[in-house]
């Protein structure tokens, strides 16, 4: 890759995209780099050719494609370079107040094909066997908490440690999901009790002006990294034969919500996916499933029956 200097003409689209991506969207920090380094590093590829993004053609968006499978860069990060290029000209094309149309040169290219990893998820049996703590300390109450809340309400990490206490009321929790879109989702029994085991003693770990609901021994709100070190380390205390962490106690409520309800929309909505087919990859559904699925539930779909 180049090492030009970037002028203005690269940089300053770039600076507000991310500052549009930050205040408008509410992407996390990590997110944010990984859009503000993928993007540098194409404008540097870029300048050797054009003089500013609106001067970058589909064809050499295609070139830059094939550079990065010649540097053996894998075909997920080739992707997720291109996203991050037709995500900056989108943001463009729709800020832009010139007459001059904005294009977008990356529509329609795309990169190498890859499959995408189904994640794991634990079996009913191996959930019981991780959630059976004998809390006999402040630590396992608070642990023990968080996985029975994360797995019942199938929470993302961010929105675990995000949330307050004011949030859990009547068996429900308000979340703030990614792009800062609300909702409200169920807790199950179990957690509640375990919750209200945690208040009893959480005021040990928590000042009176501290709002988080889960908070770490030098009483402030706990860690993402934190939560992470706290759950692998309680999979290997309860003898669970696979390694334990947040995203996979979601998953494991996504995948056990779906095979007892078979209500693709209501895990869809409980665990805050913009769309179906994120839920589907989710959770392990196949094509065929979600076809029988569509077949018995849409009113214009279903087959009528022999007469």
């Amino acid at each position: 890759m180049s090492l030009t200097p970037l002028s203005e003409d690269w940089t300053q689209p770039v600076t507000a995209f991310m500052a549009h991506l930050r205040h408008e969207k509410h992407y996390s920090e990590h997110t944010l780099t990984q859009y503000n380094t993928q993007l540098i590093q194409a404008a540097q590829y870029f300048c050797d050719h054009a003089s500013s993004w609106l001067e970058v053609s589909g064809e050499q968006i295609r070139r830059y494609s094939m550079k990065l499978r010649g540097q053996n860069y894998s075909p997920r990060t080739i992707n997720l370079k291109l996203s991050c290029i037709r995500s900056l000209y989108k943001f463009l094309k729709l800020k832009s107040q010139s007459q001059q149309a904005v294009v977008n040169p990356a529509q329609g290219i795309r990169g190498p094909k890859f499959q995408k990893p189904l994640p794991k998820n634990l079996d009913v049996d191996q959930m019981g066997q991780l959630l059976e703590i004998q809390a006999d300390d402040a630590l396992a109450i608070r642990d023990k908490a968080m996985m029975e809340l994360m797995y019942s309400s199938g929470l993302r990490l961010s929105e675990l440690v995000g949330a307050n206490l004011l949030d859990v009321k009547d068996g429900e929790i308000r979340v703030l999901g990614k792009g800062g879109k609300e909702r409200v989702v169920p807790v199950g029994g179990k957690a509640l009790n375990a919750l209200a085991d945690w208040l009893k003693i959480r005021p040990q770990f928590a000042t009176l002006e501290e709002p988080a609901l889960f908070v770490s021994k030098l009483k402030r709100r706990i860690s993402p990294r934190h939560v992470r070190a706290r759950m692998k380390e309680w999979g290997l205390k309860q003898g669970v034969s696979t390694p334990i962490h947040p995203h996979k106690l979601r998953h494991s409520f996504a995948s056990h919500m779906l095979e007892s309800s078979g209500d693709l929309r209501a895990v869809q909505e409980m665990l805050g996916h913009a769309s179906l087919s994120a839920t589907q990859v989710y959770t392990h559904l196949d094509f065929q499933h979600l076809a029988k699925v569509y077949d018995s539930a849409h009113p214009r779909a279903k087959k009528q029956k022999d007469e």
